[in-house]
């Protein structure tokens, strides 16, 4: 199944001449492009129109957007990030301009946090400012009625005409409401807005509303007599403070509250935005415990329709960056009938940074200015050296790509086949050592490959004389009517400078031959060639018949003591004093079937007669070309039926194992055992047992065997 779908895709995507998708991704996309156009043709055609059909157009189209979307980023990130200029700038950015965003992200968020908090503390500093007057005044007014009190305990009456300046000198004139309270018992104050209590507590049905009163927990000395703070009575913030003292042994209590109100809340907010005070609290579970075991009645109120009051009016920005500060604290609230704090009134501050800057700095303009002055310097500094940074970064980038725009070019040249191609190098770095390896590379390839060409030409012209030589070694096997004969040579290299010839004389007659010459090799290989036409020249004779000649059938040939005395001379004429050659040269006469022989240096021959007797053919002189003047002997064997001649170079017996030489007796053994086989098959041994006795070494020489076999 997979098979034929993949097949499925090739087949489209050469009938549009595009290349088959891969992956996941492109082969998704590829499949619901196919299954769109489907559903589209089935509605065009009216096949299928239903609704089923439309929601999988849709879902398709989804799917088919979407694969689509993932294949254009990766071909856009492919497209822009295959330059090695735009992966560094990526680099740069995200190495340098990350960290520097994280920390701007950072230092702005700390900053806002900062300023949140200094705008909430300054809110809360002039709400406490506010409380501590109101506490401090009505200390004064404690002190000052509970001296009235001592020097007349049964007075209910206490004139204080001081109040009259203290509340014209309040931020609020007329809002600020006094009671006082001797024994328990209200007493009417004069000189403040203020009416005269005429009940100790309030009543079941709770208090008149808006009516000043001093609770129980604020008599019963839970809270130590004194009481400060923000207060929540019948749905209302007020500033309330609770002072006793004792006169004469009668305890005084002093309320007194200032309502929170927006006038307030404007007088507090100059010079720092807008502030407000939420309705969000709730009561814990403890202030609902102790809110049903007070002694106090709650009224009609509920503390959670407590009205938010709001202040002040927010500034317009100075600039661009003079953003809104919003932030918000908890701030305790005490519910005046349970004495409990309600938690949950939050405090809000919306201000500007402009204003909190003046605001902090406010004690010293000079020194603001100077701090002002000095983080923008500083701003400053921070940019050029960033732009620095950055405009370094991009030559470094420069020095970089333009390496390798120019190692990608060359490339593109020696690829090309331009060999010549070098790089321009001006820089002492290590992209210029790099340009420089390179076109050292590039002059290295190009002399290799003019090696190569010339070694491909040798190799040429060494096949071609490979195949000259072996033309000038006997072809197949030759069988006379007495005798047959077959020969092989293995070259070490290419050529040989081993040499075997089998020259017919006459229907009974054969002239043998193997020679080995000095070295390896061309030069063994062209020695080789003087010496095989050098032996078919001097092979015939030049005067009547005497003891160094034989009757041919149709001429005198040369005896092989002669030959050898000829090829010497020859040799040693026309070859370099260092060369030299071992010759065995044989007449074979099949009327009388006797072999005429001369050896000239080469490893004698063997004869292994039918009855098992091994014969040595080792009468001859010395090897042939090395000295001027040699003289040779020659000597005459009778071959009877079954014998065998076993004529070879050393490559046949050198080679050398971790056993020692193959050797003579090996050979004998190889042959003795196969006798009664094909004279090719029994070269086919020797040579199979020379192959697994050198084993995975390289050929030492080379390696030519005759065999002769009496019929």
């Amino acid at each position: 199944m997979f098979n034929r779908l993949r097949r499925l895709e090739i087949g489209v995507a050469r009938l549009f001449r595009q290349s088959p998708p891969t992956g996941f991704v492109a082969r998704a996309a590829f499949w619901e492009l196919l299954t769109f156009l489907l559903l589209l043709t089935l509605r065009l055609t009216r096949l299928w129109a239903g609704g089923l059909s439309t929601a999988l157009m849709v879902l398709s189209m989804g799917f088919l957007g979407l694969f689509s979307l993932i294949l254009l980023v990766r071909w856009v990130f492919r497209s822009l990030l295959w330059r090695v200029r735009n992966r560094l700038i990526v680099t740069y950015l995200l190495v340098g301009l990350a960290p520097v965003t994280l920390f701007a992200t950072l230092a702005a968020v700390a900053a806002y946090l900062f300023a949140g908090q200094f705008a909430t503390f300054a809110a809360n500093s002039e709400l406490t400012r506010q409380e501590q007057h109101l506490v401090s005044e009505n200390r004064a007014f404690t002190l000052h009625i509970a001296h009235v009190i001592a020097v007349n305990p049964k007075a209910a009456l206490v004139v204080m005409p001081e109040l009259e300046e203290a509340s014209a000198s309040e931020v609020v004139p007329g809002s600020l409401s006094t009671r006082a309270f001797v024994d328990g018992h209200a007493v009417e104050i004069r000189g403040l807005n203020a009416r005269a209590a005429t009940r100790r507590l309030p009543g079941p049905d709770g208090p008149v509303r808006g009516e000043l009163y001093t609770p129980i927990w604020a008599l019963d000395g839970t809270h130590g007599m004194s009481y400060s703070g923000l207060a929540v009575d019948d749905g209302k913030l007020y500033l309330r403070a609770v002072d006793t003292a004792l006169a004469s042994g009668h305890p005084v209590t002093v309320v007194s509250s200032l309502p929170v109100t927006g006038t307030l809340l404007d007088q507090m907010a100059k010079s720092l935005g807008r502030i407000s005070l939420l309705q969000v609290f709730e009561f814990d579970d403890d202030t609902n415990q102790s809110s049903q075991q007070t002694r106090e009645p709650l009224g009609r109120h509920d503390p959670r329709e407590v009205e938010s009051v709001s202040g002040g009016e927010l500034p317009k920005p100075l600039s661009f960056y003079d953003r809104a500060v919003f932030f918000s604290a908890p701030i305790p609230v005490t519910d005046w009938r349970t004495g409990h704090v309600v938690s949950g009134m939050l405090l809000s501050v919306v201000s500007r940074p402009t204003l909190l800057y003046q605001r902090l700095v406010a004690n010293s303009v000079k020194v603001a200015s100077i701090v002002r002055n000095g983080l923008i310097t500083l701003a400053v500094l921070f940019g050029l050296l960033e732009l620095l940074a950055l405009s370094a970064a991009i030559g470094l980038s420069q020095t970089i790509t333009r390496s390798i725009q120019d190692l990608y070019q060359a490339t593109r040249a020696i690829d090309a086949g331009n060999f010549d191609h070098r790089i321009v190098v001006k820089r002492r770095d290590q992209l210029a050592a790099l340009s420089t390896s390179f076109n050292t590379m590039a002059a290295s390839l190009g002399h290799l490959l003019e090696q190569q060409r010339e070694k491909e030409r040798l190799q040429t012209e060494l096949a071609i004389a490979q195949e000259v030589q072996n033309s000038l070694l006997p072809q197949g096997q030759i069988r006379l009517p007495m005798l047959e004969v077959h020969g092989f040579s293995r070259p070490a290299r290419s050529v040989s400078g081993d040499y075997y010839d089998f020259l017919l004389t006459g229907p009974m007659q054969l002239c043998l031959a193997l020679g080995d010459i000095s070295g390896k090799g061309i030069s063994a290989a062209l020695l080789m060639a003087s010496l095989h036409s050098a032996v078919r020249a001097y092979r015939f004779g030049e005067s009547g018949p005497g003891p160094e000649l034989l009757y041919g059938e149709t001429n005198l040939l040369a005896s092989p003591a002669l030959m050898l005395e000829r090829l010497n001379r020859h040799l040693y004429m026309s070859t370099q004093p260092e060369k030299y050659a071992t010759l065995f040269l044989a007449h074979y006469d099949g009327a009388s079937s006797s072999l005429t022989y001369s050896t000239g240096g080469q490893l004698p021959p063997l004869v292994l007669c039918h009855s098992g007797e091994v014969k040595r053919l080792d009468c001859g002189g010395s090897v042939v070309g090395l000295l001027d003047g040699m003289t040779y002997e020659q000597a005459t064997v009778k071959l009877m039926p079954g014998d065998i001649v076993i004529i070879y170079s050393d490559g046949v017996t050198e080679p050398e194992n971790e056993f020692g030489d193959f050797g003579e007796d090996r050979l004998l053994e190889l042959v003795r055992r196969n006798r009664s086989h094909s004279l090719e098959d029994i070269s086919n041994t020797v040579m199979q047992s020379l192959r697994a006795w050198i084993g995975d070494q390289e050929q030492p020489d080379d390696i030519t065997l005759v065999l002769a076999r009496q019929l």
